[in-house]
């Protein structure tokens, strides 16, 4: 069986590992760690999550949790993982990072297929090939990859992290959204302590960025200070909504919450939800601190600012993450334009899926588009000329054709007939015992 190459051992590398090696495929997964890192990566074992510790949402009346689904129904190696390093989060699923890496490395590691090369790409690879090395690829493997292709840049933030014994809970409450469990801690703001924030948090200093532009910056992560600056409520409305949530001291709803969500097993850290950030290190001590119970909080890590690069993938990929013209290389991750962790793996398993079958002498295998699956390879192989990386979401996915009013119903429908639909395809052909 001819070995195929996957450059990158990120969530799309490691998820398009697996599912070859799941298929019988020899595999070489080529990373730099851990040896080398690029400047947001800090662990040494693969698939670290280096921004939020959620894969956002677990439920079916959400695109994000019927993409779950779908996964877990195809044999991701990345939501087995996350459903075994699962850590309290409401109706999201939020992991253990460090176990969560920790699993996936020593599931690819011990695979007798997969064989792990540490060292970093100099190059595009010859077909088979998966190139799935992330939106910070950089290097002589980023110059090829401009040589031969569009490129696009937009900016990404990481929220920071406290530790939990130094989060003043005399002054928070445990409570998630509209009685769903207690999986948060509540900051309640009120109108007086919000303005105080607001003003701090606009005037406060930035790091500054080489090629910084406030408009190159994808919405779905987009710095706190950057979302304040769009009006005085932006943030009310936004990350710090007090919607569903009742301060048990007061019996009333908030002006306004901030939210810390927890990020490991041991319950001992916590990261502060929707605050990606690229304020200086200083002025992230003293404006979160005017947050209520966060006055003498102390960081395990800050947030922090890096820029993410993408192909201009329509007319570059095919809905198969194949380069059009170029048979048996293909690309996966957020490199491509899909956005967020669970999306990135998804593409990862379509294009290991792809190639394995390929290799096999199998039939193409076409993903619908009323699946979710399927919705993301259309939306990176077809024309746009405003290309922009996306997040799953029901609009991607093909519509009903009977009319459901209520939402909750008819998202539900959507994920029903989905389901069904990859149930019927032969996802397990080729797969070995």
């Amino acid at each position: 069986m001819t070995r195929a190459t996957v450059l990158g051992a990120g969530l799309a590398g490691c998820e398009a590992a697996w599912q070859l090696a799941l298929r019988g495929v020899p595999v070489r997964l080529v990373d730099m760690k851990p040896d080398g890192k690029t400047p947001a990566h800090h662990a040494d074992g693969f698939a670290e999550l280096v921004c939020s510790n959620s894969l956002r949402s677990d439920r079916l009346t959400n695109a994000s949790g019927l993409l779950k689904e779908e996964m877990r129904r195809s044999g991701s190696l990345i939501l087995a993982a996350a459903d075994a390093s699962r850590v309290p989060a409401g109706g999201a699923l939020a992991v253990d990072r460090d176990r969560f890496s920790g699993l996936i490395t020593q599931a690819v590691r011990q695979h007798p297929l997969i064989e792990v090369v540490c060292r970093e790409a100099d190059g595009l690879p010859e077909p088979p090939a998966i190139v799935a090395t992330g939106p910070l690829t950089a290097g002589k493997l980023a110059e090829a990859i401009r040589d031969r292709f569009q490129t696009l840049n937009f900016y990404d933030a990481a929220a920071p992290i406290v530790t939990l014994e130094s989060v003043d809970m005399a002054r928070v409450f445990r409570a998630s959204r509209y009685g769903r469990g207690d999986d948060y801690l509540n900051c309640p703001m009120t109108e007086a302590e919000y303005d105080a924030f607001y003003e701090a948090l606009v005037s406060a200093e930035t790091a500054p960025i080489h090629g910084f532009e406030e408009r190159a910056v994808f919405e779905g992560c987009m710095p706190v200070e950057s979302m304040a600056r769009r009006g005085r409520l932006s943030l009310a409305y936004g990350p710090l909504k007090p919607v569903g949530l009742r301060d048990p001291q007061t019996g009333r709803r908030p002006f306004a919450v901030a939210q810390l969500r927890q990020d490991n097993a041991a319950g001992t850290l916590y990261n502060l939800v929707g605050f990606q950030t690229r304020l200086t290190f200083p002025a992230q001590r003293r404006v979160f601190g005017l947050i209520p119970g966060l006055e003498h909080a102390e960081f395990a890590r800050y947030g922090v600012m890096h820029r993410n690069t993408f192909l201009a993938s329509p007319g570059v990929l095919s809905a198969r993450y194949e380069v059009i013209g170029c048979e048996g290389l293909f690309f996966a991750g957020q490199i491509t334009g899909v956005e967020g962790y669970v999306e990135s793996a998804a593409s990862g398993l379509c294009a290991g899926v792809h190639l394995a079958r390929a290799l096999k002498g199998l039939p193409p295998l076409v993903f619908p588009t009323l699946t979710a699956l399927g919705a993301l390879a259309r939306h990176i192989s077809t024309p746009n000329p405003d290309f922009q990386p996306m997040n799953v979401s029901f609009g991607l996915i093909d519509g009903l054709q009977e009319k459901i009013r209520d939402k909750a119903k008819r998202y539900e429908a959507v994920s029903a007939r989905a389901l069904d639909a990859l149930d019927a395809l032969n996802l397990r052909e080729g797969v070995m015992a």
